[in-house]
């Protein structure tokens, strides 16, 4: 197969998806012949920059693969570290050609914008000489895994909020109630919601401690600054958004406060319960959601919206409702995966039916054990395993754990034989330090508010 003037090799190749081109196949055999050093620097908060050095063709024949290869990097720094000002170093057509694409009016219209609201400022690509790249500025943060003393622990998902009132580790009460974030414009609320479990937890403990939040969304110290909890809140309200989860914790008493992503809660979850590090949680849900913890279970300080990152180079690939991409993590690993591979598969969804619906039918089918929805699953295996593969290129992995409501059932256990089977067959190298797994049962007893409550640490 070829793509770009680059041949690339598939074993296996999903059935209701034959156009699927891996982003992290196609990388590494673009790879093969390029001679022409480039570095790649993308700059966040604080100062911290991440450096990726590494070789384009240069050639006038490879022109449109060179760009695409950088075009597409880039896309995935930006939605994997974050960051506000993009550095390309040893090539100065592909820099003046990034930087028209990333503009309010370019065709990376929808990135410069995230970028606008995460850092509340402009989007920068700069040109320099390879030689000029700037040096590399990480910081790794602990990230929770504290269990002393009365604490709260919050998630705040789409459709429901969990709470839970933990003591010294264990869990002595916890609740989930249906609230609806998603349509409400009036950030009080939110805040009425949040501060009402708040209290309901702190009511079930003789104090607080310390209060732990797992929330949707892209942070910046406590702030929310995107987050499709708060989507109809208008933009003119949003500093009352920022302060939220700071607003409902002084309500409660002046104790610390810490929040944090819930994909990078989910990991420092599976962390907790596997007493291991360099591990990422993908949660398959309404979106994709990842987190990371390094090998000393630290956090990174990168942003994990792999929802918009992208995982098939296919040019006919469905486009993305909100980002506008295509071929993008969200349509591979989440409900929408499933809705849209259900129907090529033959089976007929009412669109009168929610999203969460649709999943359910096809679930339904899967636990009959239809050959249409086992395709549909297998071939979702497929993407995961292709998929683990690039993210190994970007993050030290050695723990992959997947989970969430597409990950239930039959399905699951047929999404990750197939990812596994990709693994073994195609990359056995990694598949010899890799294991992608399901929650265990000490995981799934950590439990998502509760590693939340563990992300304090106590004042001394």
């Amino acid at each position: 197969m070829q793509y770009l003037g680059v041949h690339y090799d598939m074993k296996y190749t999903p059935v209701l998806d034959p156009g699927f081109i891996p982003f992290g196949v196609w990388m590494k055999n673009y790879q093969e012949g390029a001679a022409v050093p480039l570095a790649i620097a993308v700059e966040r908060d604080k100062g911290h920059i991440s450096v990726r050095h590494t070789r384009i063709h240069g050639t006038p024949e490879m022109r449109d693969a060179d760009y695409r290869y950088v075009e597409r990097i880039v896309k995935f720094l930006l939605y994997s570290i974050g960051g506000f000002r993009v550095y390309i170093c040893g090539c100065s057509e592909l820099a003046q050609k990034l930087s028209r694409a990333y503009k309010p009016d370019g065709e990376r219209a929808f990135d410069f914008d995230f970028v606008q609201k995460l850092y509340e400022r402009d989007l920068e690509v700069i040109d320099l000489p390879y030689e000029k790249a700037p040096a590399a500025n990480e910081d790794p943060m602990p990230i929770g895994g504290h269990l002393d003393g009365c604490r709260i622990g919050f998630d705040a998902g789409g459709s429901d909020r969990k709470v839970s009132a933990v003591i010294d580790g264990k869990c002595v009460y916890s609740e989930e109630v249906v609230w609806f974030p998603k349509t409400q414009s009036d950030p009080n609320y939110h805040y009425e919601q949040i501060l009402d479990a708040f209290k309901t937890a702190a009511s079930k403990m003789p104090r607080v401690d310390a209060i732990g939040v797992s929330s949707a969304g892209t942070f910046i110290g406590n702030a929310p600054m995107i987050a499709s909890l708060f989507i109809q809140v208008p933009r003119s309200r949003w500093d009352e958004v920022k302060t939220i989860y700071d607003r409902a914790g002084a309500a409660i008493g002046d104790v610390p406060v810490v929040v944090a992503n819930d994909g990078d809660v989910t990991a420092l979850a599976g962390a907790m319960g596997m007493n291991t590090g360099s591990l990422m949680g993908i949660a398959m849900g309404t979106s994709e959601a990842v987190g990371y913890v390094d090998q000393n279970r630290q956090v990174l300080g990168w942003i994990n919206e792999l929802a918009f990152a992208p995982v098939d180079l296919n040019e006919d690939a469905m486009a993305d409702e909100w980002s506008c991409d295509i071929g993008v993590g969200c349509k591979y690993f989440s409900q929408d995966a499933v809705i849209k591979l259900a129907p090529r598969a033959g089976i007929a969804l009412d669109p009168a039916l929610s999203p969460a619906e649709k999943l359910k039918v096809v679930q339904k089918l899967m636990e009959a054990d239809d050959p249409r929805a086992q395709r549909v699953f297998a071939d979702i295996g497929i993407y995961l395993g292709y998929t683990v593969m690039q993210y190994s290129q970007f993050y030290d992995i050695r723990h992959m754990m997947v989970l969430g409501r597409v990950m239930s059932g039959k399905g699951g256990d047929t999404i990750l034989a197939y990812c596994n089977k990709v693994l073994a067959d195609e990359f056995p190298e990694l598949d010899a330090r890799l294991r992608v797994t399901l929650p265990d049962e000490k995981t799934r007893r950590v439990g998502q508010s509760v590693a939340a409550a563990s992300l304090p640490e106590l004042k001394k």
